[in-house]
């Protein structure tokens, strides 16, 4: 009966001065607080492992953003960062684009909005709750088979797929408001597995290491 708990982080602010879509395009890091932000996140984790948490195992996106933002829990946590295509951003017809009511009005991109509980203009949820589900699980399993039963692991991942996995924990629908998401910058959403193998849904806890840098921060949703 292994149990282990996987840390959902998302990565710190992103460079974005023409507030587009970027999903998976290349070159968008992570601003000067950004990386700040991913500094805050490393430190919580770190004082978790001080307190005796054993963080074993670590994973990342192979966006920038997401690799810019595991590098400081590699340096703190003395661990090596394992791509994952699994955890990628969720792709989205709109990627490249600002998208206002101007953009929305185009007749090219009708096709795309006829079905918001898919949805129809990216890769539906159910399949980003299924591709998450498999790296999480084989994360949980990394982390045990390093650091013995109770050992953790750490994702660092993207907005959407994040909430879409804990949507499934909880066992809610996965259609959802993008701006009610509970999920921020450099945040830590945790599943807590009692039993890996069972295929019980794992409890869910949710911190904000990176808060005291929120103020005046404009976000996007997603990204």
């Amino acid at each position: 009966m292994p149990s282990t708990t996987v840390h959902l982080l998302r990565h710190g602010q992103v460079r974005n001065p023409d507030r587009i879509v970027y999903g998976r395009m290349s070159g968008y890091g992570l601003t000067e607080l950004g990386a700040r932000m991913a500094e805050a996140a490393a430190d919580e984790l770190a004082g978790r492992v001080r307190d005796g948490a054993r963080i074993v195992h670590l994973v990342s996106s192979p966006l920038q953003r997401a690799r810019e933002t595991a590098e400081p829990v590699a340096r703190e946590l003395g661990l090596a960062v394992h791509p994952d295509e699994r955890i990628i951003e969720a792709h989205n017809h709109f990627e490249g684009l600002h998208v206002d009511a101007a953009q929305l009005l185009r007749p090219r991109h009708w096709p795309h909005l006829l079905n918001p509980l898919r949805p129809s203009w990216g890769e539906p949820y159910r399949r980003q709750v299924a591709r998450m589900a498999e790296a999480v699980l084989d994360a949980g399993r990394a982390a045990v088979a390093a650091g013995g039963d109770g050992a953790e692991a750490v994702l660092v991942s993207h907005q959407l797929p994040i909430w879409l996995t804990r949507l499934a924990a909880e066992g809610r629908p996965l259609p959802h408001d993008p701006r009610r998401r509970q999920c921020n910058l450099a945040s830590l959403t945790s599943l807590v597995f009692e039993d890996l193998d069972a295929g019980r849904p794992p409890r869910v806890s949710y911190s904000e290491p990176a808060a005291r840098y929120y103020p005046g921060v404009n976000q996007l949703p997603g990204s």
